[in-house]
């Protein structure tokens, strides 16, 4: 799973990788027709102080890897849910956890295609493999916060605001030990959206933002690879952030397809960082 390719020349790949795309929607148009809307979320950020970056560390695979903390984006709204409509880039944005050599083959074929992602960590999920959490950052990639259990967390906030904090504030503090930082996003469990109280909440433990997303690959429901890329490349835009999940089978098979599409269209996979950047 981490073994490494013979080289493949850009114009060869792309060809390839076209005539798959091709053949892969096609095979999914034939069984039916794509899956329902997307889900967002917006809503006023609060105040709270965010962890001071830090010098980045030299990465193994080329990219700056270091514990860089949660970034306040004047102007933008304490949900975010896409980047700037006017620049060529988009961010992949992946849920971190389930079986951990899915989570490697993943961030293995992302970093072949020259690509980056931001990856939602799951606390419990880095407590069974610590070691995680550093290749994420040693792949150039970037490492956020996505509660300690997976609960849902609106709901336990209404009933219980210590222990929907608490969720948030778990996964803070195994973060900041494992990468000496409290990670660079938030996004609530089962996520996109937040509401004000998990919003407040996220905003006193440190992320003024918490980060949505705009296209929804809706793995968790898709038959196959076709049904995927049907549903993230036929809404897929210059800005757009894809929410996915590193727990999926079929997401890890379609990357390869996804990431030529991607490249296909002049567009560049990067962190969510560097796309409000």
């Amino acid at each position: 799973m981490g073994g490494r390719e013979r080289p493949v020349h850009r114009r060869d790949a792309l060809g390839a990788g076209a005539v798959l795309l091709a053949s892969a929607l096609a095979a999914g148009c034939a069984r039916g027709g794509g899956e329902a809307g997307v889900r967002g979320g917006d809503g006023a950020g609060g105040g709270a102080p965010v962890s001071s970056l830090s010098p980045p560390a030299p990465s193994p695979h080329g990219a700056a890897a270091g514990p860089a903390g949660p970034r306040r984006f004047p102007g933008w709204p304490g949900v975010i849910t896409h980047g700037p409509r006017d620049r060529p880039r988009i961010a992949l944005t992946f849920e971190g956890r389930g079986d951990p050599g899915l989570a490697r083959a993943a961030l293995t074929r992302i970093e072949r295609a020259g690509a980056r992602a931001t990856v939602l960590a799951v606390g419990s999920w880095l407590e069974a493999h610590p070691e995680l959490a550093r290749r994420i950052l040693d792949g150039g990639h970037e490492i956020g916060n996505h509660t300690e259990h997976h609960r849902d967390l609106a709901a336990l906030a209404e009933r219980d605001e210590h222990s929907a904090y608490e969720e948030i504030a778990a996964c803070a503090r195994r973060l900041r030990r494992l990468t000496g930082s409290i990670g660079t996003w938030f996004r609530p469990s089962p996520g996109p959206g937040a509401t004000a109280p998990v919003r407040r909440l996220a905003a006193r433990a440190g992320y003024p933002h918490v980060l949505g997303y705009d296209v929804e690959s809706r793995d968790h429901a898709a038959p196959g690879v076709p049904a995927v890329l049907r549903k993230v490349t036929g809404e897929l835009r210059h800005g757009s952030v894809v929410g996915l999940s590193l727990a999926r089978p079929v997401t890890v098979a379609a990357l390869p397809l996804l990431l030529t599409e991607i490249d296909r269209r002049g567009l560049r996979a990067v962190t969510a960082t560097e796309l409000l950047s």
